[in-house]
């Protein structure tokens, strides 16, 4: 039996995608939507915002009214959760199936198929899914049988892990003003209580000088935005997240916004008049 997939990503990612003959030595074909459409099984849709995944579907030209009855979209980037809950009731009344799947892992993990995914939606989305979510993921939380509840917990996700990489800055610049090295903080704090994914992670580019965007600085101020417009709705303070986030705008306003995630540790060693690596 085969089953058929669309991947919806940004312009920027499809052109990638076209420099590299791996995508199509695998099976994956870039070609004209309006005439695949119609016999898919599922749309994977890999964008930046809420925004751009209702363009993609209702907006002009979008990809609902092209679908068969039945088709499943796995929606994959951070919203809310009302808006993953309203896009599964206008799927509805087109008769698709909606899975509410964040994703998290990065690039990465992306790349060889080894994401965790946040998932909610029907036991029938579910179903017609599993393909898909199979070949793209290592680990699939079943979290719901509607939407929304996937979207919650990739909220709650993106709340500890900016965090956390901006605490990770913070304490690796603060070492710097106590004559720890960023490669003697890595080396001790990766083997101590202070361990963290977002320090294991992100510390060594840091200490390389290495900012290339597996993850850029601007995925945090939208993603702590929504966590921060999720607690403001449920009437809970989260004080460390907006400090945070601080952080993050700090960064982009600078100029860092395309550079890896880590890259918010050059806001505490400009403030600090600390010099990292590949500075100098």
């Amino acid at each position: 039996m085969r089953y058929v997939v669309a991947v919806l990503l940004p312009m920027a990612l499809i052109w990638i995608l076209r420099q590299k003959p791996v995508f199509a030595n695998v099976g994956g074909v870039i070609g004209d939507l309006d005439k695949t459409a119609p016999f898919l099984d599922a749309a994977v849709i890999v964008v930046v915002n809420a925004e751009q995944t209702e363009t993609v579907l209702f907006g002009k030209d979008g990809i609902a009214g092209k679908l068969a009855p039945g088709t499943v979209i796995i929606a994959c980037a951070t919203v809310a959760p009302d808006f993953a809950r309203a896009m599964e009731a206008r799927c509805s009344e087109q008769d698709l199936l909606y899975l509410d799947a964040p994703i998290s892992g990065g690039t990465l993990k992306a790349g060889d198929g080894t994401l965790a995914i946040l998932a909610s939606g029907t036991s029938q989305a579910f179903a017609k899914a599993r393909p898909a979510l199979d070949a793209m993921a290592a680990r699939v939380f079943e979290l719901g049988e509607s939407a929304g509840a996937g979207s919650s917990m990739k909220a709650v996700n993106q709340m500890l892990t900016g965090v956390q990489i901006a605490a990770m800055a913070e304490a690796l610049t603060f070492g710097m003003t106590q004559g720890v090295t960023p490669t003697q903080f890595l080396e001790v704090m990766s083997q101590c209580a202070g361990t963290s994914w977002a320090l294991e992670n992100r510390a060594p580019s840091i200490v390389s000088g290495d900012y290339k965007p597996l993850s850029a600085v601007d995925i945090w101020p939208k993603d702590l935005g929504i966590v921060l417009d999720i607690a403001r709705a449920a009437k809970f303070g989260a004080p460390i997240t907006a400090a945070a986030l601080q952080q993050y705008l700090a960064a982009s306003g600078s100029g860092l916004g395309s550079e890896h995630d880590s890259a918010v540790a050059k806001v505490y060693a400009r403030n600090a008049g600390l010099t990292l690596p590949g500075q100098e």
